[in-house]
């Protein structure tokens, strides 16, 4: 009742147009479900995360939900789960995709879901990973473990810093740091991440984890620029 109440004086905007939800929404409207261009990777084997990785990670899977398009609905979506604190945002994405991936043989053969890791400062300065949402979202979902723990962010920089820094191949090994036991060798590791641009994060978090002995890497993100 009182829940019906706040909703009544306080109601609820979708994350992707701002328009009040309606009793049974969550999140993101049904115009904004419909409208957001989706990429259907996960129907397609040589998709665009293949072909953007290709000769730089050896991937097993890789998939993007949507398509990132500037001043579009998903860019309100992800700057509002990464800025403003509404990490309901990537939960709700989460169990969105979840319904889409729990059914492919790759995702079966996933044996734990790595998030690309924020810098410590970073962390403390935003209060939340906004990947961890999503990710533990997918873990609930699909039966995968998730561990936050495995790989770590070496170096603090400013956002146009870091982007300088991860397009140097002699710097784009010593961003990421890698901490794992016996445990995980031979395992397939799931990474994931909010919005993939130039590959060039995703793809310094797997050559972390490609130190572990036999690891297989696979890639899953909320969402990929593109032109």
């Amino acid at each position: 009742m009182i829940q019906h109440l706040l909703n009544l004086f306080f109601p609820k905007a979708c994350a992707g147009c701002e328009s009040f939800l309606l009793k049974d929404e969550k999140v993101i409207c049904t115009q904004c479900r419909h409208d957001i261009p989706l990429t259907n990777h996960h129907k397609i084997y040589n998709n665009e995360i293949f072909q953007k990785f290709y000769g730089r990670i050896p991937l097993e899977f890789g998939s993007a939900f949507f398509y990132f398009h500037k001043k579009g609905i998903v860019q309100e979506m992800m700057h509002k789960l990464k800025y403003k604190g509404q990490e309901e945002i990537g939960e709700v994405i989460g169990n969105w995709y979840s319904e889409e991936l729990k059914h492919l043989e790759q995702i079966k053969k996933i044996d734990c879901i790595i998030p690309v890791p924020l810098h410590k400062k970073r962390l403390r300065e935003r209060g939340y990973n906004q990947v961890e949402s999503f990710g533990r979202a997918l873990s609930e979902n699909l039966k995968i473990p998730y561990e936050e723990t495995v790989l770590s962010r070496k170096l603090y920089t400013k956002t146009q810093t870091k982007k300088n820094l991860l397009g140097r191949s002699d710097v784009i090994d010593s961003v990421f740091d890698i901490s794992f036991s016996e445990k995980h060798h031979g395992k397939h590791f799931l990474l994931i991440d909010d919005v993939m641009t130039t590959g060039a994060t995703l793809e310094a978090c797997s050559h972390a984890l490609l130190k572990v002995p036999d690891a297989k890497i696979s890639i899953v993100c909320m969402a990929m620029s593109h032109n």
